[in-house]
């Protein structure tokens, strides 16, 4: 429907200067964690995410898109678990580009490997992979900039209102690098989720944020093989109810991270250790609390290995397929994971 008012709208008013395509991004996923640990559940995630859109350039740096999205999970009762309009501006500048209404899909030529999916990058003790599926599609804020020496991501995405019967939520983050010299980078990221609003009373106002520091070095092995080697710290505060500061828990945490890279392949190997780390959104493996929501105290530890392949089906499609083993405190689990992003597009007028 929202397509074909765009189509129609295109005809009558277009402009000599401007022009019109269509796009699809298409996410399939099939996840499988073969968990069962104090800390997380096994899950299935299976299903497809598709947006089409039509996308109207006003100039060379300015285009509105009009669309609609949807997210099937494989074996459920609906055809659709969500459908969302597609509505964003967004305007492109040499360096940078500013998104207003819907966030970007995900691109075929995205960094490969699980640990890495998700929605925004970081690192998975702040924001889980799966969201990638779960929560396909974010609307609100996105900068990029990219520079010769610094580039960042930067968002706001507002997820449920403020009503009477539950509080406003929304989540922001920034993605950052500083590149000293070649091969020699400070990666920084910052992630905060908060729910609160002052229409309805309606729950507790909580606040969770994390931020992690580190530096990253890369550099070709052998001319075919690149190697790198990531560390950083971590901080995190997690406050579930305002009004009950005692609950309130602040933590620190190491996360390292080592990946070989050779035609497709990637291997990598990740290293967690972390006192009171407690993140709205983060991947439950890296929390200090447990399934029935106790306080895990002491030091928690994990550890992944993981193996990658990414097929590149086209210069607009691409497959991946990988398997992880997992180390959870004396626990050890597996994963494996199967995903293809699709991104085409054709100019109309």
């Amino acid at each position: 429907m929202v397509i074909a008012l765009a189509v129609s709208a295109w005809g009558t008013g277009l402009r000599a200067q401007e022009h019109v395509s269509l796009g699809a991004d298409v996410l399939l996923y099939g996840d499988n964690t073969e968990f069962r640990n104090p800390f997380r559940e096994g899950e299935t995630i299976f299903g497809a995410a598709a947006r089409v859109a039509a996308n109207v350039a006003l100039n060379p740096r300015v285009t509105l898109t009009l669309g609609v999205f949807g997210n099937q999970r494989f074996g459920a009762d609906h055809a659709f678990e969500v459908v969302r309009p597609v509505i964003a501006l967004s305007i492109q500048g040499a360096r940078s580009s500013f998104v207003f209404g819907t966030l970007p899909a995900r691109r075929a030529d995205a960094p490969s490997g699980p640990d890495r999916m998700g929605p925004h990058g970081l690192l998975p003790a702040l924001q889980r992979e799966t969201l990638a599926f779960e929560r396909a599609i974010e609307p609100g804020l996105h900068w990029t900039f990219h520079g010769v020496r610094f580039r960042h991501e930067a968002w706001l995405a507002w997820q449920r209102l403020n009503t009477t019967a539950h509080r406003e939520r929304f989540d922001a983050g920034l993605n950052a690098q500083v590149r000293a010299r070649a091969g020699v980078a400070f990666p920084f990221q910052l992630h905060v989720v908060h729910e609160g609003g002052q229409l309805f009373a309606s729950g507790a106002v909580a606040d969770s944020a994390a931020a992690a520091a580190g530096v990253r070095l890369e550099r070709p092995l052998g001319g075919l093989v690149r190697a790198s080697v990531e560390g950083y710290g971590l901080v995190s505060r997690d406050v579930p109810d305002r009004a009950i500061p005692e609950r309130s828990r602040e933590g620190t945490a190491f996360f390292g991270r080592a990946a070989l890279e050779r035609h497709g392949w990637r291997a990598h190997l990740i290293m967690w250790r972390g006192r009171d780390f407690l993140k709205d959104e983060g991947d439950p493996n890296y929390l200090s609390r447990r399934r029935d929501g106790t306080h895990y105290r002491g030091i928690r530890d994990y550890a992944e290995l993981g193996a990658t392949r990414r097929f590149q089906l086209a210069p607009s499609a691409s497959l991946e397929v990988s398997g992880r083993v997992h180390r959870i405190e004396r626990y050890y689990e597996y994963s494996y994971r199967v995903t293809s992003t699709i991104n085409v597009g054709a100019r109309i007028r």
